[in-house]
């Protein structure tokens, strides 16, 4: 059975700003015990101060998850400070916008580096803890991108939807063990409102954007403390993820065509050339620390004809709706 957030030990990566730091503050509001890691030690402080003083029981520790050494030395400290490791959040990501032929190649590998093995890192870091305690709950971050593909961010794209592979082998390999109080959730939210698009690496020439509709971080945060409550195996969060998929299964060739022409002009913004840069990607940033991107001005507000298609994509591919 899920343990009761409250008192859990909870390690969240890329807790500095986004959805990591969110995520943290819902967690926090539960009194559940954290330990905060990211690049960025003054930004990932200022996350624990905060958990700290809505009821957590917060820690940050500098982590590059790059290096399965930081994030084996993550999960030492958490039992160190705890006593146990309850919940593991591998949600640290970063991107990269370009063609693909003029993506740099070092660029390029850093994206996988950090969001498929500092994934790999994270499970094999908790991994142990779960089987030995009989319990635990892995949820991996990866994006609706990982099911319907998009262009000028193939790096990105093949590290979210290798993260679903990685979670679908763990999954069976725990079936194979009826292990069946150790979870392994696979969150995958549309367009979010985060600093990840001022922190993206851009050899595209053009200025990125968020592309609409775009949601409030909090959406995916709350998904992530449900799913230590009610463990599933995968979940969509905002209402646009939903038709993407529907329409990805349905028609993959026109929904490709479709998904091509909405990111050329839909990601960018017109008009507004940009100069070639990695970002945070080989080394953080140390602006735009906050939860939002500040790309919209209401909380992820759609009509009710688009709630109510994306309930019945929901309920045509059979998954749950957030």
């Amino acid at each position: 059975m899920p343990r009761p957030i409250n008192n859990s030990v909870i390690v969240i990566t890329g807790a500095s700003s986004g959805i990591g730091r969110a995520t943290a503050r819902e967690f926090a509001k539960q009194r559940a015990k954290l330990v905060l890691a990211a690049r960025r030690e003054g930004a990932l402080q200022e996350v624990a101060d905060e958990c700290n003083r809505l009821g957590g029981s917060a820690i940050a520790v500098r982590t590059d998850v790059t290096y399965e050494s930081d994030v084996q030395a993550l999960a030492r400290r958490a039992m160190d400070s705890f006593g146990r490791l309850d919940v593991w959040v591998n949600n640290a990501a970063v991107s990269l916008f370009a063609r693909f032929e003029d993506a740099p190649s070092d660029v390029f590998r850093r994206v996988i580096e950090t969001n498929l093995f500092g994934y790999v890192y994270g499970a094999r870091a908790a991994w142990p803890h779960f089987r030995e305690q009989g319990n635990g709950n892995l949820i991996n971050v990866s994006s609706v991108a990982g099911v319907t593909g998009q262009p000028y961010t193939s790096p990105y794209t093949i590290s979210k939807y290798a993260i679903r592979g990685l979670s679908d082998s763990l999954r069976m390999e725990l079936y194979l063990d009826n292990a069946t109080d150790i979870h392994v959730c696979t969150v995958l939210p549309a367009s979010i409102d985060t600093p990840i698009f001022q922190h993206a690496a851009n050899y595209s020439g053009r200025r990125i954007k968020a592309m609409t509709p775009v949601y409030p971080p909090r959406q995916v945060a709350e998904a992530i403390v449900g799913l230590v409550e009610r463990p599933q195996r995968e979940i969509l969060v905002g209402q646009a993820a939903y038709l993407q998929v529907l329409e990805k299964t349905l028609a993959p060739e026109i929904y490709e065509r479709m998904m091509a022409r909405q990111v050329d002009q839909d990601h960018f913004q017109d008009h507004k050339p940009a100069p070639r840069t990695d970002g945070n990607v080989m080394e953080p940033m140390l602006d735009y620390t906050g939860i939002s991107g500040n790309w919209i001005g209401t909380e992820g507000i759609t009509t009710p004809d688009v709630w109510d298609m994306a309930r019945q994509a929901a309920q045509r591919i059979g998954l749950p709706f957030s």
